[in-house]
Formats: C-alpha cells, sequence, structure tokens
C-alpha cells in the first residue's frame, strides 16, 4: 500500500468517478485505475462497487476512508513540520471554534497570531463541540476549543480546560415575555415555547438535561438550526433559548436574562489529537491563546478564565456535556 494508492482511492470517493478523479489528481485514467485495483488486490477486497456506470464505496472501502484520510493528513503535517523548521516564516494551522467564541475571544487571538506570525496560513472551522471533536479525531484539525467534561474520558483527545462559559435565556427585546424578570429559574422555561438547536448540538443537550432535572420537557416552537438561525428565530418572536452570553454581545433584538442559582455554564477545553504532538505552528498558536487569555481585560461578558489544569483526555465522537 503507497501514499500515491491511498490519494486515488480518496479521489474516487470524494468524486465516486474515475475519470474526474484522475483528473483531480492529474493522472491518466487507466493509471489510476491500474493503482486502485493493485490496492484492491494487496487488500484482498474490492472497495467500491460498480454498477451501470454508478460508483460506490464497498464495505471495505467504508472501513478504509477514514483511516485512508488520516493517514494523508498526517503525511500533511509531517511535511509541514518539516517546513516549519525553517522558523515559523511558513505552515498551516487548521483550528475550531464554537460560534460563542469565533466572534469574540478567538477573532482576538487570530489577529494576534498572524501580526506575529503572517506566513503561516490560518484555517478555521467554526461548529459545534461535537462536530469540532469529529474533526480532531479524523486529524482534519490541529487544535480546537471543545465543550469538556470529566465524564467523557478515553485516549483519543488530550484535553485542558480554559474558559467557564455562562448561559443565559435569550429572548425578543420587541414583545419581551421575560421583560420584568431579572433572572430566571429553569422551571420557568415550561410556561415558554422554545428555539431549540439541532440533534448532535452540545447546547441542546445542555436545554434538555437542564429541564429534565427540573422534572419537564420543554415545548419545541421551532427546532434543527444552528447558532445563527436559533438567534434569528428568537428575533422573529418564535420563542426562547438558551444560549451563551457573549453571543448576544451584537444582537440588539435580543434580551438576556440570567437563570437563577446554580445557574447554567460550560466548561471550553484546548483539545488535540493524543497519538499525534501538535506541529510548531499549532504550539505557537496554542501559546498565543493562552498568553492572550492570561489578560482578563481581554475576556467578553460572561466568560471566566479557569486557572491552570492537567490536561486529560475526551472520548472521541461525544463533545462533552456542560455539567451545568
Amino acid at each position: 500500500m503507497t501514499l500515491q494508492q491511498l490519494l486515488y482511492f480518496l479521489a474516487v470517493a470524494d468524486t465516486r468517478h474515475f475519470t474526474r478523479a484522475a483528473e483531480l489528481v492529474h493522472v491518466a485514467q487507466p493509471s489510476l485505475s491500474k493503482q486502485i485495483r493493485v490496492l484492491e488486490r494487496e487488500l484482498g477486497a474490492e472497495l467500491f462497487t460498480r454498477a451501470r456506470g454508478n460508483i460506490a464505496l464497498s464495505p471495505a472501502g467504508e472501513a478504509l476512508l477514514p483511516v485512508a484520510r488520516r493517514i494523508m493528513s498526517d503525511v500533511d503535517t509531517a511535511r509541514l513540520e518539516v517546513q516549519e523548521l525553517a522558523g515559523l516564516r511558513r505552515g498551516r494551522v487548521r483550528v475550531g471554534a464554537p460560534p460563542s467564541l469565533c466572534g469574540s475571544v478567538f477573532a482576538d487571538v487570530l489577529a494576534r497570531f498572524h501580526r506575529r506570525y503572517p506566513g503561516i496560513q490560518l484555517l478555521v472551522t467554526e461548529g459545534g463541540s461535537r462536530d469540532l471533536v469529529r474533526e480532531l479525531v479524523r486529524g482534519e484539525l490541529d487544535l480546537a476549543l471543545v465543550i469538556e467534561s470529566p465524564a467523557d474520558a478515553d485516549s483519543a483527545l488530550t484535553t485542558t480546560p480554559i474558559l467557564r462559559e455562562s448561559l443565559v435565556v435569550a429572548s425578543p427585546v420587541a414583545a419581551d415575555p421575560l421583560a420584568d424578570r431579572t433572572e430566571l429559574p429553569i422551571g420557568e422555561l415550561r410556561h415558554h415555547p422554545v428555539v431549540m438547536f439541532r440533534e448532535g448540538y452540545d447546547l441542546r443537550e445542555v436545554t434538555l438535561s437542564a429541564c429534565h432535572r427540573a422534572g419537564f420537557q420543554p415545548r419545541f416552537a421551532v427546532e434543527g438550526g444552528e447558532m445563527d438561525a436559533v438567534l434569528r428565530f428568537v428575533e422573529a418572536g418564535l420563542g426562547v433559548a438558551i444560549v451563551p452570553s457573549t453571543v448576544l454581545a451584537a444582537r440588539p433584538l435580543l434580551r438576556a436574562t440570567p437563570l437563577a442559582r446554580p445557574g447554567l455554564s460550560r466548561t471550553i477545553a484546548l483539545a488535540h489529537r493524543t497519538d499525534a504532538a501538535p506541529t510548531a505552528a499549532a504550539r505557537a498558536f496554542q501559546d498565543t491563546l493562552l498568553s492572550h487569555l492570561a489578560d482578563a481585560d481581554t475576556l467578553p461578558r460572561g466568560v471566566r478564565r479557569l486557572p491552570a489544569a492537567r490536561p486529560r483526555t475526551s472520548k472521541p465522537g461525544h463533545a462533552p456535556r456542560s455539567p451545568g
């Protein structure tokens, strides 16, 4: 099995077409097909099913796909690591963060890093914690800020808790059902329609868990959105939502009502794969992030820096849940 064969396999898997795959990797189609056949013979199984011109992954191909992606990602990382020995004058760092931090803390860190290392390419992924965890495990990200919990422990990711983020109830300023409230017990959400995040979004799990602990099932006005959509639905008066306080800073049409004690919060951790040491560029980004957070004045309202903690691990495929 060669890296070239894996590259050709991934091209066919992505395009589901041998001719287009050959064009993608700049090789003649017969040469690509031959290498795929050699790979199949070596593995002892067909990687694709070919029926009436339709190309699909076989069960063996489905099993090989994530492994091949990780191998090629690690090769790319190794190449960049060697290049970075020139002194961080060039390279790449792939980082991820949830929406609540992308527009606040993360934006400032990116600017600070770019000023210091202008030759390093920054690739940013904004997404829910569970999606970021999957991308870290697959080798598609070097570092990410994820939602952390000691309850989900395994060896796939090394995580270091760095921030505590407060959650609040977002409601529309126009015809605000919570206008007279300075805080809201979680149990009172039973009286209000809730705008709910999509399945797999960690804030959905946080909200549902808190409601269930209070003894009720929330009534959904609408469900299925991510952060921007949920906030827009609340602005439109469809219901209320539990969100990080930071996302409301630039939303004048929304009001934040704190939750009554003990409230809700979630721990943000810096994570990377345990089995692959961060590149020099990734380590420089991590240092820049931690240096930025050391200045408490840079943190938005509702975000608190945590004292230094020992790294621990996070279970692959599961974004850690808020301790509530």
